[in-house]
């Protein structure tokens, strides 16, 4: 197939188009390389999809309608995965207008573009961050959510609905996935195992927010991967059994799907930082902080809908993930 990625020099993009390059698709990689972390890691990441002669490396912002929609025209997608996006629940407390550009008004652009160029199907990244104010758990897609704690999670929360009123206007057919804190080799340096790796090898205290009794539904960069793929090959259709008396927010008559993707595994913070010392083979400098505004206490993915409908769910024990980390890291960066 011709895929269009989008956020193809991010962390989960670059590894997902450097899956379905493997696999034999054809990719139109967008990204704009912006300054949010360091460029350098992004081409890093690059390097290993431009080896690929199906590979079509295009640098813009999403924000960019007109740009985008030349993208659409000159290379004809079949599907897009659309990755893009202004991350960060801390950094939408002092950057809102960066999550308007990107997640609302970039993500308008995508949509549109969809809708006039025909693709088969759009899977695009949700986040666990729009569960907020929720603390039943595990966190179900049949579950309400209209209660964020972050700016960053109410622009996700926009997407999913911004997504159906397109799927049911246009009978688009896309799906949302919900990530839950995704970590592993090429991972982004502003999420917790990147910098309390460099900080305990700088030897420098970490700061643990919540005195360290966060719960994180920790989910390998890989099974992230294998869950968008198997998603993107299963395009939605409405649900017959759909019902506006009792509403199903992860279903509609309009082909539309919301899936969870986590390892369904929580962890307590300090007992991954346990796992982060052995792999490295040094304590941690431990400076407890309390709970920060934006963050909530604990994630839980259910995944029973995604295991229904591909066969699927993530399952790397945070062990194995993390060290797996630390051997890139060290390698990387030379340590």
């Amino acid at each position: 197939m011709k895929i269009l990625v989008t956020g193809s020099a991010g962390f989960i993009g670059s590894a997902l188009a450097l899956r379905l390059l493997e696999r034999g698709d054809s990719v139109i990689g967008v990204d704009n390389l912006n300054e949010y972390y360091d460029v350098r890691l992004k081409e890093a990441r690059l390097k290993r999809t431009l080896t690929f002669p199906h590979y079509v490396d295009v640098r813009l912002d999403i924000a960019d309608g007109p740009g985008l929609a030349e993208v659409f025209e000159t290379y004809r997608p079949q599907r897009v995965i659309h990755l893009a996006a202004q991350a960060g629940v801390r950094y939408s407390l002092t950057n809102p207008m960066a999550y308007i550009h990107s997640n609302l008004v970039g993500f308008a652009n995508i949509l549109e573009c969809c809708r006039h160029h025909g693709i088969e199907h759009l899977v695009y990244a949700s986040s666990s961050s729009v569960y907020g104010a929720n603390t039943r758990l595990p966190f179900s897609v049949h579950a309400n959510v209209d209660h964020p704690l972050s700016l960053y999670a109410a622009t996700k929360k926009a997407n999913e609905l911004m997504a159906h009123t397109y799927s049911h206007l246009y009978a688009l057919p896309t799906t949302g996935l919900r990530f839950f804190t995704v970590y592993g080799p090429w991972g982004r340096p502003d999420m917790a195992l990147f910098k309390f790796t460099r900080t305990i090898l700088d030897g420098k205290p970490i700061q643990v927010f919540n005195h360290g009794r966060h719960r994180r539904d920790f989910t390998y960069i890989d099974d992230i991967v294998e869950g968008v793929v198997r998603v993107l090959d299963r395009i939605p259709a409405g649900d017959p059994n759909w019902s506006g008396v009792d509403p199903n927010p992860a279903s509609s008559a309009a082909p539309y799907r919301v899936y969870n993707i986590g390892n369904s595994q929580p962890v307590e913070l300090l007992d991954y930082i346990r796992v982060l010392e052995a792999c490295l083979g040094r304590k941690a400098q431990i400076e407890l902080l309390p709970l920060q505004p934006g963050d909530v206490p604990d994630t839980f993915a259910d995944v029973t809908d995604l295991m229904r409908d591909t066969g699927y769910r993530p399952q790397t024990p945070v062990s194995v993930g993390v060290a797996r980390f630390v051997e890139w890291y060290r390698d990387f960066y030379g340590v």
